[in-house]
């Protein structure tokens, strides 16, 4: 799959968590927009699967600690074949599926009950632990939001992730530099986070989180680390592509509207037809 059409892709995703917040009346958009190019990256050309056999043994494994962005997980899936798309407008409504945060055996392709912040960084090093033990040649790839770092637990499960030299795992974690009550670095700073994970003794590496190909080009990178676990700190803007939600940290937890959601699908729609052929 071209870069191009990854690209296409990355905007229709977008599209249908819009549509999915908007059936909802509540959830989270501007995290699930901003990490959409992520999840593309990941799910279209990274990450080896077979969303026919969602049980598949040799299937790398894919944990979102960030439990809130699940929106975007669930349309990723539906787009890459896992599941019906029509089930999408059932998000967090009563005896649906799709539940406003995941959780693990109600959907094919769902590897992890999400919700408090940090656990799934731990569920992300005991896999990696256990795939090592089993000499399981998958990898494990973990996405976690900025704020989750204010987490200790975060920094427990990087500590033994580092001790154990888990090589045949990477984390992204999304740098987009907003919370629920504000910008991270009012509510509980964070810098410098580079030296941070580096005095942890992880390998380091900083991205466009819009930049697919920048994206692939560092998951590649990390897949050739072998003596240590990789961080990917992906550089994104919450709520992209809807003008009126990036960046803004009111938009953290709160769906559109009627209104703003066709306003919001114009725009998405509009940037998906500029997107040049490669």
């Amino acid at each position: 799959m071209t870069i191009y059409t990854l690209e296409k892709k990355a905007y229709h995703i977008r599209e249908q968590v819009i549509k999915m917040l908007l059936a909802a009346k509540s959830g989270h958009a501007a995290g699930s927009l901003g990490v959409a190019d992520i999840m593309t990256a990941l799910y279209f050309r990274y990450l080896n699967h077979q969303p026919k056999k969602p049980d598949w043994e040799g299937r790398d494994r894919f944990i979102l600690s960030c439990g809130h962005l699940v929106p975007v997980w669930y349309a990723t899936l539906a787009e890459a074949g896992y599941f019906d798309q029509a089930q999408l407008t059932g998000l967090r409504q009563f005896g649906s599926k799709l539940q406003g945060h995941p959780k693990r055996g109600l959907l094919p392709g769902v590897e992890n009950t999400g919700g408090p912040l940090g656990q799934g960084v731990s569920q992300a090093v005991g896999r990696a632990l256990a795939a090592r033990l089993l000499k399981a040649k998958y990898r494990i790839v973990c996405l976690m939001s900025d704020g989750e770092q204010q987490e200790g637990q975060v920094w427990e499960a990087l500590m033994t992730a580092s001790k154990y030299k888990l090589s045949n795992l990477t984390f992204i974690v999304d740098r987009n530099n907003i919370q629920i009550d504000g910008h991270t670095e009012d509510i509980m700073p964070l810098e410098p986070l580079r030296a941070k994970y580096e005095a942890f003794g992880l390998e380091v590496l900083e991205v466009d989180g819009h930049n697919i190909k920048a994206i692939l080009d560092c998951l590649s990178q990390a897949e050739a680390t072998y003596e240590k676990p990789t961080i990917i700190m992906a550089h994104t803007i919450a709520g992209k592509g809807v003008s009126f939600m990036e960046q803004e940290p009111n938009w953290h937890g709160r769906a559109p509207n009627k209104e703003e959601a066709l306003r919001a699908l114009q725009q998405l729609r509009t940037l998906e037809g500029r997107i040049e052929h490669d």
